[in-house]
């Protein structure tokens, strides 16, 4: 198949799907942010049972995943990703429109399957099918895009929460989601030609031998151990702080950090990152990480040191779980490969939180760290194995 790197139509995928990715994130992941305090202060629901709404939309987006990364890989990003669109801004007016808890949760679960089919994991693959072999500069230049969305989102969010309210927040971004996004990446994504059916030898993935298997199974494990750290700390990351002496304020100030160090990381990587292997920049990222957490542990120098630290490596992150699986197995399973890949990593993401806060209940911040620096350095020594054995 052709793809669309050399039509005129290729040149709009990634300000396209850079611009959904905004508003994708930021009424998504970044919602609750802003709006679970209001939502809770109004309805009188728990807080706890607010936030859990956005640990609902993972696992449903994770549930979700393969069956989106099958669905692109036979007939393209454009319809599927239009379709999360529509079931994003479903599930953002089921949670507008939400008399109690439970419709509330269901709203976040409509939610979290157009999540599946509207974020990242599904950007990528896009990619993949529309430019190939050649994605990596495309992914890398969508998390430009992607990095932006906490500063585009939360300002708005905001002030739509104090105009019109939590409700008419999700009211608003839910048309911006079926009546923008959707009708855009239906009409302005490249079509692309249907694919023939998978062989049946070649389901599950299309891991045809044990060594793809094993490598398939080692990126899962890497991908899964590092959205653990990386939820962890973006969920708890300012009770760490203020456990270690660090006032409100200047706890604030320091997170404010990752969102530029992030976006950073990701230009440099632009620059630099053709002259490494997808799976070196990986490495790269897991050591970046693995050094942050290190010394947030063991409060070895300066607390933002360690933060940019982290954050750039997470920055840099987000592009390589795009383009390692695509150098591994090659751009014709890409889309299924990456479904399978986010399944795992979002369920995970969804659950560390909550294991987090147990753990910091039961033995402190302290150990909680000394777990996450462990799982770091343990995934940055994964990372080496797998590029190794590429």
């Amino acid at each position: 198949m052709e793809t669309a790197a050399a039509q005129p139509s290729g040149r709009i995928a990634v300000p396209l799907l850079g611009i959904a990715q905004i508003v994708s994130w930021g009424s998504s992941f970044y919602l609750l942010a802003v709006l679970a305090t209001p939502i809770s202060a109004d309805t009188g629901w728990p807080l706890a049972w607010v936030v859990g709404g956005g640990s609902i939309g993972l696992l449903c987006s994770g549930f979700a995943a393969p069956f989106v990364g099958r669905m692109i890989d036979g007939f393209g990003g454009r319809q599927t990703m239009a379709a999360g669109s529509l079931l994003m801004g479903a599930g953002l007016a089921a949670v507008g429109l939400s008399t109690g808890l439970a419709t509330y949760l269901l709203g976040w679960a409509v939610l979290g399957f157009g999540m599946g089919a509207g974020l990242y994991d599904a950007a990528f693959s896009t990619l993949g099918r529309i430019f190939g072999a050649s994605a990596r500069r495309a992914i890398t230049n969508l998390t430009l895009f992607g990095g932006f969305a906490s500063t585009v989102c939360w300002p708005l969010s905001a002030l739509a929460v104090e105009h019109v309210g939590w409700r008419g927040a999700c009211f608003a971004y839910a048309a911006v989601q079926m009546l923008v996004m959707a009708p855009a990446l239906f009409l302005l994504l490249p079509r692309e030609a249907r694919k023939a059916p998978a062989a049946p030898h070649r389901a599950g993935a299309g891991m045809a031998t044990a060594r793809e298997r094993r490598t398939f199974l080692l990126l899962a494990a890497i991908l899964m151990a590092n959205g653990a750290v990386q939820t962890t700390v973006s969920v708890h990351l300012l009770t760490i702080l203020q456990a270690q002496g660090m006032a409100l304020a200047a706890a604030v100030a320091v997170g404010a950090l990752i969102g530029p160090s992030q976006v950073g990381a990701r230009v440099v990587e632009m620059l630099v990152g053709d002259s490494l292997h997808q799976t070196a920049t990986l490495v790269c990222a897991g050591a970046l990480v693995a050094i942050g957490v290190v010394l947030l542990a063991l409060e070895a120098g300066p607390v933002a040191v360690a933060v940019v630290l982290y954050a750039a490596g997470n920055g840099v992150w987000s592009i390589a779980r795009g383009t390692v699986p695509l150098a591994l197995f090659g751009a014709e399973r890409y889309a299924v490969v990456m479904g399978r890949l986010a399944a795992p990593n979002l369920v995970v993401q969804a659950a560390a939180p909550f294991a987090a806060a147990f753990v910091i209940s039961v033995a402190g911040t302290n150990i909680t760290l000394c777990v996450l620096a462990i799982l770091a350095v343990a995934n940055l020594l994964a990372t080496v194995a797998l590029s190794r054995n590429r």
